[in-house]
Formats: C-alpha cells, structure tokens, sequence
C-alpha cells in the first residue's frame, strides 16, 4: 500500500462506524421510548397493522367506559325508584289499614289522608328530582314521544325500548285476533207459569272479588236472583242478566258474568243445598273462566292478560292497555314513535347492533296506576279515591297496579343491566386484553433484548474508531520511503 490520495481503508472504517453509530442511536432510542416501531421506517408493515389495532384498542376502550357510564345511569334510576316501591308498599298499608274503619276515629282518617298525600308528593318529588349529570331521568323528558294514539282503542301506551330506524318514526300496529270474553255460566229456570223460578237453594257464589253464600226459597224468579246478586254491587266481581226466551214457551237464562275480562275473571256457582235452578241444567258447567284477547303487534303475538299486552321483539318492548271495545273487537289501530328515548353505544363499533334503547317513563302520582283501574293521584284529598270516599277496593287496586308497574320498570333496567351491560363490559374487557397483548407484540421494545444489542453496538463503535486510526495512520508509512 503506497497510495495516499485514496485510502480505502479508512473509508470501509468510516462507513462502519457510520453504521454502527446509527445502530447505536436506534438502540437507545428503543430503550428510551419502550417501543420498537417509532417511526414508519422501523417497520413499515408492522406500523401499519400496529396502527390499527391501536385504533381498535381505543374504540374497546371506549366502549368499556359507555357501559359503565350507561350502567351508572341505569342503577341511579333503579335506586329512585326503589324508594318509590318502598313509599307505594307504605301507602298499600295505609289503604288496609283505613279499611278497618270500625276500628278507627275519624281523627285517625283524617291523619293517614295526609300521609297518603305525604307520599304522593314524595312521590312527585322523586320523579322530578331524579338526576344524573344535571340530566332528569324519570320526568318524561326521556321517555318515548307517541302520535295518533287513538283513544278509542288504546287506554294507555307504555314505550320502554324501541328502535327507531335512523332515528326515524316507527309505527307500530295492534291487530284483535281474538276477543276478549268474560267469564260466564248460564242456568234456565223452570218456566212455570210463565215465569222462571227455582227451587229452595243455598249456593255459594265465587269470583275476583271473594265469595258470598245466598239462599232463595222455592219459587224466587230469576229476576229476583238477579236482583240479589247484582245488589251486592260487583263487590265479587259478579254480575247478572236474565235473558229472554228465544222461542215461544222457552224458559228464560240466568246469566252470570265477571265483570272484567280474561283469563284471570272467572265465576263459580256450587249449590251447597237444594237445586239452584231445576230444568235442563243436569249438566251445565257451574264454573266459567273468561278468554284473553290475543293481539299481534307488528306482527309479533303479545302476551296478554285481558286487556293488557305485553309485547317484547322486533326490537319493541311495549306495555298496551286496549280499551273494552277494542279488544272485543276483530280489527286493528295504529300509533306512531314519533322518537325519544335513550341511547346507550355499547360496542366499538357505531351501529344499531352495538346500541341498546331505553324509555325512561315518568313517574307521577298522575302516570302511575292506569286509566282501567283508576290513576294513583285520585287517592289525594278530595278525590275519587281518598280514604274519605270509602272506596277501599278500588284504591287497593289502583296501588296494586302502581306497585306492578314500578316493578316491572325495575326490572327492566335491571334487565338491561345483567343481561347487556354487564356482560358486554365483560366481554369487551378480554377483548381490551387480548388485542393490547397483540399490539404490543408488534410494536413494544424487548428491553432485555435492546440491551443485549446496545452492548453490542458501543462495542463496534469503539471497534470502528480504533480501526479508522489505524487507517488514517497507514499513509504515513510512505514517509519511511523518502527518509
């Protein structure tokens, strides 16, 4: 080697170390930062794919907190209407109690109205307090908005969850495929005379509202049966029609009807003594029960309790009261979700098969109980239905029904709670694990293997720079040649 414009040594050594420096650099950047992919030209494929399952950690993680959130809200509201059970169930003792009139001063009345109407106000007062991030939640304000509601056919609506296709209306359409019936039994009378009678009976006489033992004498007419049954004003939810001979000579009916409808009416009539009524009734039924309607809605059957439906499907979760009229009718009416509601996102994803809807109802002394029964506010002072009126029974009902519908809200949201919230947050958190565990795969720093190469880098650099001297230090031999 006598060359000394290019010394290729030194070049290879300097491109080395250049190399060498730049592995270094890379090395105590990675143990810096943790990652190994800073920046594209570390891994560009591994960027890419990190990049997105970053992307899908974030909307996971996103969507755990939407479902606690959304669980939040849901145990507040459960909470209020807790108490709202706990004040409906002191109210149902208040009813009974007031009931042993013969054992109460007027005074002591007087005192359990005002609690009565104590507990409505408290009442009120939980549903318009209620809150959950300076947001009501059980005044209405989200609660489903309903339009052309007829009033001929429907005595209530309850929305409790409904999709609403792109936030859109939705109308939902009740079909009567099936009547509603009363309980009935039906006895003839002997006819004689022209009159229908019959013979000395006791019987006992059984429906909703409890039972009652009558006795007649020989030769009562069916009118006077009637008249007897019907002067205990429904209180056995019982009532009675004599009906007229169809053909000449035919005896007349007595018919015995529930005054309500469905599965749950029914009457019995058992003679104790005697034959209650003697021609032709050998083998007539002594107990009816009465028919529910069967409803469809949107095409989905209801489950349904006389007049009241329950429909749960085609993303639908409603509670209809038909009017009498219309559920002994074989026809249909309509009314729309106009919207309303609350929308809970639960999935990573932004679609209707990762959201699950809510209708917060209000609740109020006035929306409590229903227009069939009777509404929960008639029991305030000067009402209907205060302790005043005597109206025991009815008022039982009405709390009855209200105690019924609080629960069924709570379990709804409770529902919703165990059955879609708490399983999604579940699910989602493994998949929170299992994707975080596959991005760092990609792109976090093996430290121990970081450490090993950094070694291994300053080892070269020093190797490099004491191989560049050597280089740079070569042409200096040629000098030993002019000495």
């Amino acid at each position: 080697m006598s060359r000394i414009h290019s010394n290729v040594a030194a070049l290879r050594a300097i491109h080395r170390a250049e190399r060498n420096q730049q592995d270094l650099q890379l090395r105590l950047e990675r143990l810096a930062t943790g990652l190994r992919i800073n920046r594209g030209r570390d891994d560009p494929a591994g960027l890419i794919i990190s990049e997105t399952l970053r992307s899908e950690i974030r909307g996971v993680s996103q969507a755990v907190s939407n479902s606690i959130r959304a669980s939040n809200v849901l145990s507040t509201a459960e909470g209020a209407l807790h108490e709202v059970s706990a004040l409906l169930l002191e109210l149902q003792a208040l009813v009974v109690a007031t009931a042993n009139e013969g054992a109460l001063l007027d005074e002591e009345v007087r005192a359990n109205q005002l609690a009565v109407d104590s507990i409505l106000d408290s009442i009120d007062r939980i549903g318009n307090t209620t809150t959950f991030g300076n947001d009501k939640l059980l005044d209405g304000s989200r609660a489903y908005t309903l339009s052309n509601v007829p009033t001929a056919a429907f005595a209530s609506v309850a929305v409790f969850a409904a999709g609403l296709p792109g936030n859109g209306p939705r109308d939902v359409v009740v079909r009567v495929t099936q009547s509603a019936l009363p309980a009935q039994v039906a006895f003839l009378g002997t006819n004689a005379g022209g009159v229908s009678r019959t013979s000395a009976t006791t019987i006992e006489l059984r429906g909703v509202g409890g039972n009652e033992l009558l006795t007649f004498a020989s030769g009562t007419s069916l009118q006077e049966i009637r008249n007897a049954i019907n002067s205990l004003g429904g209180a056995l939810g019982v009532s009675a029609v004599v009906s007229s001979p169809t053909t000449g000579g035919a005896a007349s009916a007595l018919v015995l009807a529930s005054t309500s409808l469905g599965s749950d009416a029914f009457v019995s009539v058992e003679p104790l003594s005697g034959n209650f009524v003697e021609a032709g009734n050998v083998n007539v039924l002594t107990r009816g029960v009465g028919t529910d309607a069967g409803v469809l809605v949107n095409g989905v059957p209801a489950a349904v309790t006389g007049l009241r439906a329950d429909v749960r499907g085609n993303g639908l979760d409603a509670r209809i009261h038909l009017t009498q009229s219309f559920g002994q009718t074989l026809s249909s009416a309509a009314f729309t979700i106009a919207g309303g509601g609350a929308l809970f996102q639960l999935a990573p994803e932004v679609s209707p098969n990762g959201q699950v809807t809510m209708g917060f109802e209000r609740i109020a002394a006035s929306r409590l109980g229903n227009p069939v029964v009777g509404l929960l506010y008639s029991l305030r002072t000067g009402a209907g239905n205060d302790l005043d009126s005597r109206n025991f029974a009815s008022a039982q009902r009405i709390v009855e029904e209200a105690i019924d519908q609080v629960a069924s809200y709570r379990g709804r949201l409770g529902n919703l709670q165990r059955s879609h919230i708490d399983p999604n947050i579940n699910s989602q958190r493994v998949t929170l694990e299992n994707v975080t565990a596959s991005e760092s795969m990609i792109r976090d720093a093996d430290m121990a293997e970081e450490v090993s190469s950094l070694t291994r880098a300053q080892i070269l650099v020093q190797s490099t720079n004491a191989t560049l001297q050597i280089a740079n230090s070569v042409p200096r031999l040629v000098l030993s040649l002019l000495e």
